[in-house]
């Protein structure tokens, strides 16, 4: 993050360099990198174990309810809450809260050990949600429901097929590749190979394409973030509540309901984690580069990216101390000696 806000803010034209090409309306060296950050995650996911997933009623309705009703609703509350006199990062806030994660919640899980088949389903949900429903919420969030508050509405207008694109690229490629390779690399030499000498060597990729996203995505904003300071850190407060709040929610029904660590975790990262990258196109895309609304979209995994690895570390932490029964997952121990 340092490195990427250095480079934006000393090297002179790296931001719109990067930004010259893109796909989906997200720049195409991010764009790469997301799918780099992706692929082997996806790759570890065991396919034919996800259908114990789908049926376990109390971690979809749960997730759903996280994802879906209470999380865009408490974004809603905390940007009236801190940014009543600031409608442009208060809309930015907003749609960053309804665009729900579909890419680097597979690496906060991962790094926490959660349930891997758990989230590659829940993201998979989100996803066709995203695509049937942000606009709706888009319009009730922004229109609908502050209008019969009394409080001031925003104009809107989201581009379905902009939607659409950022989750076929950023969740369909990676997911088809990943699969693909499991079933491909199971049929031709075995799970014992695919997962002992395949998978540790295809694995630190992953934390690669995260890396190199990071300094890119803050290279491309770094001159925004870094001239306006206070603007930054007033947008950043809310996300800060945001993060931990959503969590620990998860966290807790998780706990409740007894579903276990991995999906517990699973649920709580899910839930807590945002699409900034669809966040920022949206944005961009409806008000403008240069407007208060991309501002808050950039903001966004700003404080998502420290707090949520943060969080992986409160999440291993709760696991010794509420799930001490519970097994640890053999890629622990991998990344461990790594």
């Amino acid at each position: 993050m340092a490195a990427g806000l250095l480079l934006g803010r000393l090297v002179p034209g790296i931001g719109p360099a990067l930004d010259s090409v893109s796909v989906g309306n997200v720049s195409l060296p991010i764009a790469v990198g997301l799918l780099v950050m992706m692929y082997p995650v996806l790759a570890k996911v065991r396919y034919n174990e996800t259908r114990a997933v789908v049926t376990d009623r109390k971690l979809m309705l749960t997730s759903l309810v996280l994802n879906w009703v209470a999380a865009p609703a408490f974004m809603f509350v905390l940007a009236w809450i801190f940014l009543p006199d600031l409608p442009e990062y208060r809309t930015g806030l907003i749609i960053v809260g309804l665009a729900r994660c579909i890419a680097m919640v597979m690496i906060w899980n991962d790094l926490a050990c959660g349930d891997r088949e758990a989230a590659a389903v829940l993201v998979a949900i989100n996803s066709v949600f995203q695509v049937l429903a942000f606009g709706a919420l888009g319009w009730f969030y922004l229109q609908v429901l502050p209008g019969w508050l009394g409080l001031e509405t925003t104009s809107m207008q989201f581009s379905f097929l902009a939607i659409t694109t950022s989750v076929l690229i950023f969740l369909g490629i990676p997911l088809l590749a990943g699969f693909l390779t499991r079933i491909l690399g199971e049929k031709a030499r075995g799970r014992d190979w695919y997962e002992q000498r395949f998978l540790p060597k295809l694995g630190p990729w992953a934390l690669y394409g995260l890396l190199f996203t990071i300094v890119l995505l803050f290279a491309l904003q770094g001159d925004s973030i870094t001239s306006r300071p206070l603007d930054v850190a007033r947008i950043a407060l809310p996300l800060l509540v945001y993060f931990i709040v959503v969590f620990g929610a998860g966290m807790v029904l998780g706990r409740v309901l007894d579903l276990g660590y991995p999906r517990t975790a699973t649920l709580a990262f899910t839930a807590a984690g945002n699409n900034f990258e669809l966040a920022i196109a949206v944005a961009i895309g409806t008000y403008g580069v240069t407007s208060g609304q991309a501002l808050a979209g950039v903001v966004g995994p700003l404080i998502e990216v420290p707090v949520l690895v943060a969080l992986v570390y409160a999440a291993l932490w709760a696991q010794r101390k509420y799930w001490p029964a519970a097994p640890v997952p053999a890629v622990s121990t991998e990344k461990t000696n790594r």
